[in-house]
């Protein structure tokens, strides 16, 4: 069951993502990327995760994990490529097998299309993607302080008796 907390400052991180993506999304769409729709929300989605990463890892699991950062950040940039492709296949749907584009129907029609398709569709999915993928893989929970340490035997380690102390019949005892 989810921490009612975290699950709240998830759906904050999400939203102002989402700002991020509608925001770079439109501007994109309505100037350098008119002809590539589906490109510019790749990019803005992009941009978003990034983003995204920053506010999850500092605020929304910021009391989870135990994974080192490079190995966080590389899990986090794989859960969100599937993320953006699960997000992108509304719109390529609508656009290229529905065909709900110029000429085939109306600008207002593909437009409405696309926010319906990317920016809804895509976002809802893409998001229980997340969910599930950084509860999962990225910041999983970190067992309770003590309890790792109580469950583990202490691992002593003998080896032949040198230069350092704490020898005992000629070994050297080391406890890491």
């Amino acid at each position: 069951m989810p921490e009612p907390r975290e699950l709240l400052r998830f759906a904050v991180v999400g939203l102002a993502a989402y700002g991020v993506t509608l925001l770079g999304d439109y501007s994109l769409k309505l100037t350098v990327c008119r002809e590539k729709p589906v490109t510019a929300l790749a990019i803005a989605t992009v941009v978003a995760t990034a983003f995204a990463y920053l506010l999850s890892r500092r605020w929304s699991f910021a009391g989870r994990g135990g994974l080192g950062r490079v190995r966080e950040a590389t899990l986090f940039v794989v859960v969100n490529a599937g993320a953006v492709a699960v997000n992108l296949v509304p719109a390529l749907v609508s656009r290229y097998v529905l065909h709900l584009s110029v000429p085939h129907v109306g600008y207002l029609t593909q437009e409405i299309a696309d926010f319906v398709a990317g920016m809804l569709l895509g976002t809802l999915a893409g998001t229980a993607f997340r969910w599930f993928g950084y509860r999962r893989w990225v910041f999983p929970s970190a067992p309770p302080i003590g309890l790792a340490q109580a469950d583990e035997p202490e691992l002593v380690v003998e080896r032949p008796a040198g230069p350092r102390g704490g020898q005992r019949d000629g070994h050297v005892l080391e406890v890491p």
